[in-house]
């Protein structure tokens, strides 16, 4: 049996939906630290408090925001689970789509980073913090699937270990590497000026020490890789790039969508 909502219901629903929209577009226009709780309910002419009917804290605010963002994250990583890719090129294509939408939503990025350290994760309420989880976990089936079926296919050998223990590295180094791009002026320091491209490099480079088949034949050939690239956002992400050659920008930069 299917249950309704009822009036009430419907209407908290998407009076939290308008909260949640009017944070995002904060985010974008003033930032993180431009965020406050009372010009939110202004702008969508509540009063404070029924602000915080609906979010305790500032904290749950934002991770719901991440939570709402997330199902277009999914999205991305969709698009590279149901093609007909080899399983190699699948892992290479979910950090393409992560390095993609990184660019193409910046301001879920930052926002991310933020509500994962450690005093605004403890801050927030389990409620919230489970709602974001499950809003995740699709993504990690995704990727778990495709380290499956690369067993199955004898293209990775399991060693006795877990399938995401193939793909947690590849997890920290995507999530690594945007905290250093956001970080203004860290990677410039060393003159490290094509960071997306350094990163899928050394996806190439870790896949290969997994023994993942078939090898990248020279996971230091530049041109190669861009060539990759390419074809990969051509294969899956052309309509999100607005026909821009290779769609992904290697030499990182972001801008709020």
């Amino acid at each position: 049996m299917i249950k309704t909502r009822s009036g009430r219901e419907q209407a908290l629903a998407e009076r939290e939906q308008l909260f949640i929209e009017a944070t995002r577009q904060q985010l974008c226009n003033e930032g993180l630290l431009g965020i406050q709780m009372a010009a939110i309910a202004r702008s969508c002419n509540f009063a404070t408090g029924t602000l915080y009917h609906h979010f305790a804290s500032k904290e749950d605010l934002l991770i719901a925001v991440c939570s709402e963002l997330t199902a277009t994250r999914r999205e991305y990583f969709q698009r590279v689970a149901d093609s007909s890719l080899s399983t190699r090129d699948k892992m290479l294509g979910f950090a393409v789509a992560y390095a993609l939408f990184a660019q193409h939503h910046p301001e879920h990025f930052r926002l991310e980073q933020y509500i994962m350290t450690e005093v605004v994760w403890l801050a927030a309420s389990t409620h919230r913090r489970e709602q974001l989880m499950e809003a995740t976990q699709p993504i990690g089936r995704m990727v778990e699937g495709v380290v499956r079926e690369a067993m199955d296919n004898g293209e990775l050998k399991s060693h006795g270990k877990a399938p995401l223990a193939f793909s947690i590295g590849q997890w920290a180094m995507t999530m690594g590497m945007h905290t250093l791009i956001h970080a203004e002026g860290i990677l410039d320091m060393y003159a490290l000026n094509d960071p997306y491209r350094m990163l899928l490099r050394h996806i190439q480079l870790q896949l290969n020490a997994q023994q993942w088949q078939p090898l990248a034949d020279d996971a230091f050939d530049d041109a190669a890789l861009d060539k990759k690239v390419k074809a990969l956002c051509d294969a899956l992400f052309s309509d999100f790039c607005d026909g821009k050659s290779g769609c992904l920008n290697l030499d990182g930069g972001t801008g709020c969508s």
